[in-house]
């Protein structure tokens, strides 16, 4: 081909080699045995000119080797870069690559659990740890070069997400910023910003997927493909899949038709029974060993619910399933004994250890964040190194670990989503089957989505076919912020800093959309004000007088539904324990015995807003032995006690044999007991004067006699329902000028208000604000400034920490949580009352929890917890006492220990024993389960 070249061309095609080969990326190339991808190679020399990068690019495509780029400039200019990622194990992860291709001296690690090396040249982090520096003015931040941001897409995470955003913020302008997406389709508005924030700011997006992902759909014995093979971007749904939809709907077998008196033919029963014979959902060991059959080992299997992933690798135990040979069992149990060789024989017992070892001999092993974090890890070595084939792991896996598959499973397409029951998103879609396909490995990924009852083959293919969603800001000014960036930049300049956040520039670009509907609006009404028009008088006064009569009967109704309701908590209120009662509606219903009369009004799961509708919530013992806290919708109407019974001091609501007791004497004691109905009173709006009067004017006016009423009327429905819609549309517009700005104004007015802050001057309890990262971080320095923790030994301060972080993962509000006696109980009840007063002055500056901002109410559920182990009880007896897994409670324990690192800071120095036992607490803490070391 070169001979086909003149001279003077084949002489620019080695100048351009000789200049290629003079750049950084030629070197960097060379350390890699694979060449790179265009889009790589692109965001590189984008780097190397000084650009910063946004690559959105599909999980498992190689972006990071952008990053390993940045850190191979740093290195060749002498100056400093920071890893940063959103979770702890995935930074172990790539600090243990990162050590192996630039060794252990150059690298170093931080995240909230270890520090190692922390002045190297390279140092990866969480994203928190580099927020906290950017605020305390780090010494470390001298000679920062690049700062590198896996999984930038996580700002849109609604807990942590504002973080990613205060650091790009932030930054020095001398940083050059590499930003690493998942595929997001506003790809280029988040580029937008960065340019605006940033400077300039290079935008690469890759849709290819290095190995080719295929969609099944696994049903009965069979394995169908998601979509017909065919050319072209849209591809059809395979109509086998289809039919076998529409054939399950539309089933004429009903065993309730015989109740009903109808005829079934047997063709139809026969039919049936041959259509059910190939339709079923196939149980977790048979989906393994048809995997097996086919060549699609090794797969992860999501399934939302850390139980059932247990439960997963049980069922394929006891099915006899073995994925390894001798040989790889052999070398299983080496590895896993040389990982674990620091955890003592009587915690290994206790954590369930010769199980799980039993599992990942035979090639089976669960992931989820209840598991102890080396245990993890241990699952997630032997995956990568082929010596465990099939894991059952929740959604968390799926957030970066360097865990790729050659298949993916997901059993139903509905999760918790800590509300309620959810359809996956096609994000989560996306990034749950986006493990499938190991690159330099498999010529090809498998996604298989079981087969269930009334699912949707299209909606299937909806989320498989939209490969990417939209990244929406979740930022929002915290106390913290407020008080460090007035420190660093005065209130003046934090404010502009603040509107400056991706939030406020989405907010503002939205305003362009919602300003077009408006005048859409205000043209469709103009059409409907001429519909409406009646020739005997005027209409618009007429359905004025229609609309101020609905009103007032739907006023009187809602307040006769309040008064109802005052009613009934007024009765709940005078209950007692002992107390018979009958739960007139709702899934309780029936006879039951109060065992708890309630909880105090408006304090409920710490959410302002509930205390008109809560009110008291007895808990109760139903006559099916079931312990229930009841809501006030359980009482529409007011209810007494039918009589009186003694609970034995010795019941124990989570004792079945005491439940079936108490319940089998409830039944004996008042079964037989019949409650009164209640009587509904006359309607107020039978004597409501206003609407006697509404409807005379009614009556009285012209346009009542008009044949065409009813249609103007329906006219004039939409017009005030449109204009409605408009002044909504147009209080938005007003809404989302300046929101951040105006949330930091309210912040700001608090903090002056207790003496935080003095115009642009930080006070001294401001700056131990300053000094407190987390979610409660106002309470915890209210609590160090009232002397709360003052004199508690250092258990019983962890047990007091403990509140700051903790949070129960359901609302299971049925049992008061155990709590150490003396004075932590009478400090925790301090913490709740100064929590109580933050609380009503956050209303009083329309500082809005729902919104993400405030003080939620402090969690006393891990207390207990928190003090046996600072007491050196051992695990065994904690973990039976607390009933949590041994991953959340390791977990859990070291948020408390880096609360505790930051109060022993933030703490006075002079006459106060708090920082000195802040840092005994957490020696306390560190120790056997909670300290075994997550690096290496």
């Amino acid at each position: 081909m070169t001979e086909d070249l003149s001279p003077a061309e084949r002489y620019a095609a080695a100048r351009e080699r000789a200049v290629e080969q003079a750049t950084a990326l030629a070197g960097f190339r060379e350390m890699y045995e694979f060449g790179l991808d265009p889009f790589q190679i692109d965001a590189c020399r984008a780097l190397e000119a000084g650009k910063g990068v946004l690559v959105a690019a599909p999980t498992g495509s190689g972006k990071t080797i952008v990053g390993e780029f940045a850190v191979h400039l740093a290195l060749l200019q002498g100056k400093k870069c920071f890893y940063t990622t959103p979770i702890k194990a995935l930074s172990n992860q790539k600090y243990a690559d990162l050590s192996k291709r630039y060794g252990a001296d150059k690298v170093g690690l931080l995240t909230g659990d270890n520090s190692v090396n922390s002045d190297a040249p390279v140092v990866v982090m969480t994203t928190e740890v580099l927020r906290n520096m950017l605020y305390s003015g780090s010494q470390s931040l001298l000679n920062l070069g690049y700062v590198v941001m896996d999984e930038v897409h996580y700002l849109s995470d609604r807990f942590r997400g504002a973080v990613w955003e205060e650091v790009i913020i932030h930054l020095q302008e001398s940083v050059t910023l590499v930003s690493l997406s998942a595929t997001v389709s506003n790809a280029e508005e988040f580029g937008d910003w960065l340019d605006t924030v940033r400077g300039d700011t290079q935008v690469i997006v890759s849709e290819h997927r290095p190995v080719p992902l295929f969609q099944h759909v696994l049903a009965g014995r069979r394995m169908y493909d998601l979509f017909e093979e065919g050319e072209g971007q849209r591809k059809a749904v395979n109509p086998d899949l289809t039919r076998m939809a529409r054939m399950e709907a539309s089933r004429s077998y009903n065993p309730r038709d015989r109740r009903k008196g109808k005829m079934v033919r047997e063709a139809d029963r026969e039919r049936e029974r041959r259509q059910r014979s190939r339709i079923w959902t196939p149980g977790r060991p048979e989906v393994i060993d048809r995997l097996d059959s086919e060549g699609l080992l090794p797969a992860i299997t999501f399934i939302f619910s850390r139980a059932a992933c247990e439960s997963a690798v049980q069922q394929c135990l006891y099915a006899g399933l073995r994925l390894n040979d001798e040989d790889a069992r052999a070398q299983v149990r080496e590895i896993v004994e040389e990982r674990t060789a620091a955890i003592p024989d009587e915690d290994l017992h206790v954590l369930g250890y010769y199980e799980w070892l039993e599992g990942l001999e035979r090639g089976i092993a669960a992931h989820h964040a209840g598991m102890l974090p080396t245990f993890k890890e241990v699952v997630e070595e032997l995956f990568v190194r082929g010596l465990v084939r099939a894991v059952f792991a929740t959604e968390t896996l799926a957030l970066g670990i360097n865990m790729p598959a050659r298949s993916v499973v997901l059993e139903k397409l509905v999760k918790w989503n800590g509300e309620q029951h959810a359809d996956i998103t096609p994000g989560e879609y996306t990034q749950l089957t986006g493990r499938a396909g190991r690159r330099g490995i498999d010529v090809e990924g498998h996604a298989v989505v079981l087969w269930q009852r009334a699912m949707s083959p299209e909606h299937l293919a909806g989320l498989a076919g939209t490969r990417t969603y939209p990244l929406r800001s979740s930022f929002k000014p915290s106390y913290n912020m407020a008080v460090n960036l007035t420190e660093q930049f005065g209130r003046h300049r934090s404010r502009e800093l603040l509107e400056t956040s991706f939030a406020q520039f989405q907010a503002d670009k939205s305003v362009v959309g919602i300003s077009r509907q408006v005048q859409k609006n205000e043209e469709g009404l103009e059409g409907y004000k001429a519909s409406m028009t009646c020739h005997l008088g005027d209409f618009d006064e007429y359905a004025r007088l229609r609309r101020e009569l609905k009103d007032r009967e739907t006023e009187l109704a809602k307040q006769g539904a309040n008064q109802r309701r005052a009613a009934a908590a007024a009765a709940l209120e005078k209950l007692k324990p002992g107390d018979v009662i009958h739960v007139p509606t709702g899934k309780y219903a029936g006879l039951a015995l109060v065992l708890d009369p309630g909880i105090p009004a408006g304090r409920v799961n710490g959410h302002r807003g509930f205390e008109h509708q809560d009110g008291p919530r007895p808990l109760v013992l139903t006559a099916e032995r079931q312990v229930k806290r009841l809501a006030s919708m359980d009482f529409p109407v007011p209810v007494e006690a039918l009589e009186r019974m003694r609970i034995p001091k010795s019941f124990n609501a989570r004792s079945p044999q005491s439940r079936r007791d108490l319940a089998s004497a409830l039944r004996t004691k008042a079964g037989h007991i019949v409650p009164e109905r209640h009587r509904k009173g006359r309607a107020a709006a039978a004597d409501d004067r206003e609407i006697a009067r509404l409807r005379t004017e009614l009556r009285a006016h012209p346009c009542h006699g008009c044949d065409e009423r009813e249609d103007h009327a329906r006219w004039a429905e939409r017009y005030y329902r449109l204009r409605r819609d408009t002044v909504q549309l147009e209080r938005r517009i007003e809404g989302r000028t300046n929101t951040i700005a105006r949330t930091f104004d309210r912040i700001v007015a608090l903090l002056t208000e207790m003496d935080y802050l003095r115009g642009d001057e930080v006070t001294e309890h401001g700056k131990r604000l300053a000094r407190l990262y987390g979610e409660l971080d106002l309470l915890a320095s209210e609590c160090l400034r009232e002397g709360v923790w003052e004199g508690l030994s250092p258990a019983e301060l962890a047990a007091c920490v403990s509140a700051l972080v903790f949070e129960a993962r359901m609302a299971d509000d049925a049992l008061a949580p155990k709590l150490p006696s003396g004075k932590v109980k009478a400090s925790l009840g301090e913490m709740v009352r100064i929590w109580g007063r933050l609380d009503a002055l956050e209303e009083e500056f329309k500082i809005n929890q729902a919104e993400g901002v405030g003080q939620r109410e402090p969690d006393l559920g891990f207390a207990w917890a928190a003090y046996m182990w600072a007491s050196d009880k051992g695990l065994d007896e904690v973990l039976r006492e607390i009933e949590m897994p041994a991953g959340d409670f390791v977990r859990w324990c070291k948020q408390v220990i880096d609360v505790l690192g930051q109060i022993a800071a933030a703490a006075p120095r002079e006459g106060s024993t708090v920082a000195k036992n802040a840092r005994k607490a957490v020696d306390q803490l560190l120790r056997g389960v909670v300290a075994y070391s997550s690096v290496g």
